[in-house]
């Protein structure tokens, strides 16, 4: 695969799967355990911020690698973490990921989420 086809399996995450909540997409572009994880994950953070946006930032794609700078905005309205509605909103929060590409589709994934400046807009850390 190109570094732009790499690249569009990752836009089509974020516009597809994750924004809209529609987890379906994930069976044309994901694969494996990360597949499994991806559908695990995106329902109930959904459930804990309904109206979430994550935009990309910046995309950077190497060989079986895309390299991912997302910022996300949403507001708190279900529990999170333990924590119940806040009903606050954070704005911008970085989130940093590396997705592997095997067999044209997204294999796996590692991140790494603010969620210190996340709670701290929210309310739940100073």
């Amino acid at each position: 695969m190109t570094a732009e086809q790499t690249k569009m399996l990752v836009r089509r995450l974020l516009e597809e799967a994750v924004n809209p909540r529609n987890p379906d997409v994930l069976d044309e572009i994901a694969q494996g355990e990360f597949a499994v994880a991806a559908r695990r994950w995106v329902r109930p953070f959904r459930d804990s911020f309904p109206d979430f946006t994550m935009q990309i930032a910046d995309l950077v794609a190497d060989g079986e690698k895309v390299a991912a700078h997302f910022r996300c905005s949403r507001p708190h309205l279900g529990e999170w973490m333990g924590h119940p509605s806040a009903g606050r909103r954070f704005e911008d929060v970085d989130e940093i990921y590396i997705f592997r590409v095997h067999g044209g589709k997204l294999a796996a994934a590692f991140g790494v989420e603010d969620n210190m400046e996340r709670m701290r807009q929210l309310g739940l850390a100073t």
